[in-house]
């Protein structure tokens, strides 16, 4: 398609920024959308400049209800065609839950759920118009352990965004794979912006991963048109073995794995 493009959600940091980098290296002409303007700018322009593509950029905070509907109607007024919908922007709430306030569930939920499920509504009836395209949902290795002390909805709402995700795959016969992409412990500023950053220091390393490698495993993913997909070998086998122990078995090895998250509140 001559005015082609790749949306995608939180692409000024981490994974999505990767994300962005990777399609644009691909000759993908992007839509970044991110909450603040400077940064949407900069990316922006380093994008287009590095990897010699089409780059626009949308300000939008997804807590909020109408956003989805304002980012369709910005690209529909571009003209723009949104071949690849990445959403990816995401945070989680660093208090038990019963210390959140019912809004900040609310606007947090929005985010992980709510704003990738309208968003791909808006999207996916113009995909089936063009024959064709393709959907990535950054999901978590959350999605498969046990409930936390911690984020308590964090986890549920993965699990719902990758069993959401498969169910777009009937879908495919117009050409539309959509792509859960699972990654575990990765250096980005989500746990400084959650307010989970000492567990995250107390990971250990081999846990970690780059934002670099899950952004190229999860677009190479994407465009294979899988449907579950957990980046890295290590993290394919703590998946596996999530799924085969026993969730009280887990809670003894927890304080490596899952440092903070599931402790006594």
């Amino acid at each position: 398609m001559k005015n082609s493009y790749a949306l995608i959600t939180g692409a000024t940091s981490g994974i999505g920024l990767e994300i962005s980098k990777d399609l644009a290296k691909r000759g993908f002409n992007l839509i970044l959308v991110a909450r603040t303007t400077e940064k949407l700018v900069q990316t922006s322009n380093d994008l287009s400049q590095e990897f010699n593509i089409k780059c626009d950029y949308f300000s939008s905070d997804l807590t909020l209800i109408d956003s989805p509907d304002e980012i369709y109607q910005f690209t529909s007024q571009k003209k723009y065609d949104v071949e690849i919908l990445v959403n990816n922007a995401g945070y989680a709430l660093p208090n038990a839950f019963h210390k959140n306030t019912m809004e900040d569930e609310e606007k947090c939920l929005r985010v992980l759920g709510t704003s990738v499920i309208a968003l791909t509504k808006k999207y996916i009836n113009d995909m089936i118009s063009n024959g064709g395209g393709k959907i990535m949902i950054v999901s978590s290795v959350a999605a498969f352990a046990p409930a936390s002390s911690l984020q308590s909805l964090y986890g549920p709402v993965k699990t719902f965004m990758n069993r959401f995700s498969e169910s777009l795959s009937f879908y495919n016969k117009y050409g539309i794979t959509s792509t859960a992409v699972c990654p575990g412990y990765t250096v980005t500023n989500f746990h400084t912006a959650s307010g989970v950053q000492a567990e995250m220091d107390s990971v250990p390393s081999f846990l970690k991963k780059s934002a670099k490698r899950i952004a190229e495993e999860g677009v190479e993913a994407m465009m294979r048109g899988m449907k579950v997909y957990v980046p890295t070998k290590t993290w394919k086998i703590i998946v596996f073995l999530l799924k085969v122990i026993p969730h009280s078995v887990f809670r003894l090895v927890s304080r490596l794995l899952a440092p903070g998250r599931y402790d006594d509140i």
